[in-house]
């Protein structure tokens, strides 16, 4: 092993010859040089990949975006349909209930048994249509007072059980199973 020559090359300069001291000098072998530069490639390439697995979830992510905005419009489109043509097929049963009345009031020779008759028809025809679009009636005569279901009109005293209805002044009616209209009724009063 030698000793390091400490005496300064007469052609650099005090500058160069402490920068080299401060600098060590590595040699870097051609395996480590190939070793760096596959590392390189590698890294290259895995970015690459990143990028293009990057590029396909952002097409299927604006894909999936542009989905849901149709599905979105669709389902808006179908509610405005719904909302507009909702009362089409109650409508249509309500045609034969008119055409039965108009019926009836063209008719000259009509006698008070022929108009009960028709009018019974015509009740049938619209009850039917009732049912088909599940309008029910809330005949509450006897039952529990309901808030949700009945509204009372006044209270009185009577023998049957408080808090039953003992008159209906006006049918209510369910359409499915929501009040459309409650019944007006009149309450049987609570004994003191």
């Amino acid at each position: 092993m030698q000793d390091k020559d400490t005496t300064p090359d007469s052609t650099s300069s005090p500058q160069e010859d402490a920068a080299r001291e401060e600098t060590p000098v590595e040699i870097v072998s051609a395996e480590a040089i190939d070793f760096i530069a596959n590392a390189s490639q590698a890294h290259e390439q895995a970015l690459r990949e990143a990028q293009a697995k990057a590029d396909e979830y952002h097409d299927a992510w604006l894909r999936a975006k542009a989905e849901t905005e149709n599905v979105r419009r669709r389902a808006q489109e179908d509610i405005a349909k719904a909302a507009k043509f909702a009362i089409e097929r109650f409508a249509k049963e309500l045609l034969a209930v008119k055409d039965s009345l108009e019926a009836a009031l063209t008719t000259d020779t009509a006698s008070v048994e022929s108009f009960r008759a028709g009018t019974e028809l015509t009740l049938k025809q619209l009850n039917a249509a009732f049912e088909k679009s599940t309008l029910t009636e809330i005949a509450p005569l006897g039952q529990k007072f309901d808030p949700h279901r009945h509204q009372a009109i006044s209270v009185v005293d009577s023998d049957q059980e408080p808090n039953t209805v003992v008159t209906v002044l006006q049918k209510g009616y369910l359409l499915a199973d929501r009040v459309l209209r409650p019944a007006l009724v009149i309450v049987a009063k609570a004994s003191t």
